[in-house]
């Protein structure tokens, strides 16, 4: 269960420009403030990740993500509503966001949780969230909490309590990319 004192302990550290380490919709993830470029070289650093390889965003609703892309179409959010599973969309344009976490093609992963726990992070902390898994570049994504590397777990800035992890889900997202002319193609 998810209080106010670790929502807002949760707010400063990503205010803070700090790195979090958080039940998503899926899995565990490592995220920071998705608009600060500074927080977004941390998770790099920790995950000791390339920083050429791109990572998505949470973002609270349809009218966030459509802050962060050049072009939204309602249709994307038509489709997605029929998903059972987490799915992250690969929009072609982003914009409002940091060099370093947008894809050399100028793409980026946006998913748009329905867990009651990344909802209310992301209405109390008003911004996006950076989100990628809680291992060390080329190792195991973790399944559980218990999985996490008590190394990666010491680099991190705030840990949430495991008993807020209200996923249902122990696996990656869907993931599907919008092509430039407005296609929808199933990645995984």
């Amino acid at each position: 269960m998810l209080n106010d004192n670790i929502l807002q302990k949760i707010c400063e550290t990503l205010a803070e420009g700090g790195v979090i380490l958080y039940p998503t919709d899926t899995i565990w993830g490592i995220g920071c403030d998705a608009t600060n470029p500074s927080a977004i070289e941390q998770v790099y650093a920790i995950k000791q990740r390339d920083p050429h390889k791109s990572m998505l965003i949470l973002c609270l609703d349809y009218a966030q993500v459509s802050q962060y892309v050049s072009h939204f179409d309602t249709g994307v959010e038509h489709y997605l509503a029929k998903m059972e599973r987490p799915t992250t969309v690969i929009y072609p344009a982003a914009r409002n966001l940091p060099q370093n976490l947008v894809a050399a093609d100028g793409s980026i992963g946006i998913r748009v949780p329905k867990s009651d726990f990344c909802t209310a992070m992301l209405q109390k902390f008003g911004k996006p969230v950076v989100s990628t898994s809680a291992n060390f570049s080329g190792q195991p994504t973790p399944d559980s909490f218990s999985d996490i590397s008590a190394e990666l777990v010491e680099k991190v800035d705030f840990v949430v309590p495991e008993h807020c992890c209200d996923s249902h889900f122990s696996q990656g997202s869907n993931i599907i990319k919008i092509t430039g002319n407005g296609e929808i193609c199933k990645i995984r």
